[in-house]
């Protein structure tokens, strides 16, 4: 940065995460908005009766699409760049789902649930990359934490529009709302939302790559040249000895997350619905849910920053474990929507704390390649998340076989944070990495 270069504006990083965590919100909505109509889908007041088998295959299809999204696109942007790809996902998943909403089969309704995946697979990876690039170093889980945030708020605002609009508007109508809302992003981050600085630098454009990292205060980190062949390379150095351990156990605990998540937005409603509440209350438990993600993942985030990404991601899935075991017993309601709360902020909170601590073990040229990777062999426990749910509720083992059954995979999580090794992801190639290395080994 030249002496006579602006000082970096706060006020443009805050632009990049709000445009990221919009991009979140509404790749909340448009998953957690089946699980929103699924009681509509499955209790005969729609055109289509579906029985809880179908449901959860329709449901898996999103998550289908998602995992090819994810580790495609997430490779793809670490080669054509973060913006490129974000704005191409924004405009592939809203066209998605107003092909969703306006499907005249149940066939083409998952087909277009699978095409909408592919999108919002992408977006995940490319979010996360950003916004891990242009956070303060020393706020990276924070910043990622409060970003990703937005999934739970688009769960929300699934949930709260839901209780209004399905009995007054149906519910394709919620379909049609996620593809409104998707159309409102993608001009504004057309405007707003800037290039990777880092990927600028590798592609050789480094007066651009330097008058961003000067705009936002981002440290730019020399790639090594191997950085620079193509999506086979990107993939392979997932695999080196440094960061094998690692990755392999990343992909683990992320596909443990994501089927707690994916399976108790899916079912959670309908399982409340089945225990005797009425259609309202129970999305009232799914609304409680994210809630709970949204109040308590930016202050795991924090700890996170504190302490360390193992302990806390550990810790929170046993938490996840606890919470939803207890809500196996009959307990007054204000104690069970304060356990749904605990459950979300450790479900949801814990994934999305596992994905900053994914980001940060890898160096910035291989970063949406190894989350992307992350969360496309993750997609294959949110594949099975309702898959899972719907099994074990038609098995007619009883509402607690439903608790017992995602508290299990919690207890996995925890294991499995809990052997990750030193992060090798941080070199001492330069920026970020080599002031960051000290602090991050103890994690």
């Amino acid at each position: 940065m030249s002496n006579n270069a602006p000082p970096p504006d706060s006020r443009s990083r805050l632009v990049v995460v709000a445009l990221c965590s919009a991009a979140i919100i509404i790749d909340g909505y448009d998953l957690i908005v089946y699980g929103t109509v699924v009681p509509t889908l499955a209790d005969g007041s729609a055109e289509w009766t579906l029985g809880a088998a179908e449901i959860g295959r329709i449901g898996s299809y999103a998550l289908i699409g998602m995992l090819i999204g994810a580790m495609l696109i997430g490779t793809i942007t670490d080669l054509v760049g973060r913006r490129r790809v974000m704005l191409g996902c924004i405009a592939w998943f809203s066209i998605a789902m107003a092909l969703a909403a306006a499907a005249p089969t149940v066939e083409l309704f998952g087909l277009a649930r699978f095409v909408a995946g592919i999108g919002l697979g992408g977006v995940v990876p490319t979010a996360i990359a950003l916004t891990m690039e242009y956070a303060h170093p020393r706020h990276r889980s924070t910043t990622n934490a409060f970003m990703f945030s937005g999934y739970s708020i688009g769960g929300i605002l699934a949930s709260l529009t839901a209780i209004a609009v399905i009995p007054a508007l149906g519910w394709r109508a919620m379909f049609w709302i996620g593809a409104i809302l998707g159309g409102l992003l993608l001009p504004l981050a057309w405007r707003m939302l800037p290039e990777s600085a880092n990927y600028l630098l590798l592609r050789g454009r480094d007066a651009e790559a330097a008058e961003l990292a000067a705009r936002y205060g981002v440290t730019l980190e020399e790639a090594p040249a191997r950085a620079k062949q193509g999506p086979a390379a990107a993939i392979k150095s997932l695999f080196e000895r440094r960061f094998l351990a690692g990755t392999l156990l990343f992909w683990l605990g992320t596909g443990v997350g994501l089927l707690l998540v994916y399976g108790l937005n899916t079912w959670l409603a309908q399982i409340m619905r089945q225990a005797g509440y009425p259609l309202g209350s129970a999305l009232a438990f799914l609304l409680v849910l994210n809630l709970g993600a949204i109040v308590g993942t930016p202050l795991l985030g924090m700890a996170a920053d504190r302490m360390g990404s193992k302990p806390v991601t550990a810790g929170m899935f046993v938490v996840a474990a606890l919470s939803i075991f207890l809500l196996s017993m009959r307990l007054p309601s204000v104690l069970l929507f304060a356990l749904v709360a605990i459950a979300g902020a450790c479900t949801i909170g814990t994934t999305i704390l596992v994905n900053a601590y994914t980001a940060n073990f890898y160096p910035a040229h291989m970063r949406a390649t190894g989350l992307g990777w992350a969360l496309g062999v993750g997609r294959l426990g949110a594949i099975c998340g309702p898959i899972y749910g719907g099994a074990i509720l038609a098995s007619g083992w009883g509402i607690e076989a439903n608790f017992y059954a995602f508290a299990i995979p919690a207890v996995v999580g925890a294991l499995t944070m809990f052997v990750i090794p030193a992060r090798r992801g941080v070199t001492s190639e330069g920026g970020i990495g080599a002031a960051a290395q000290e602090v991050d080994q103890v994690r």
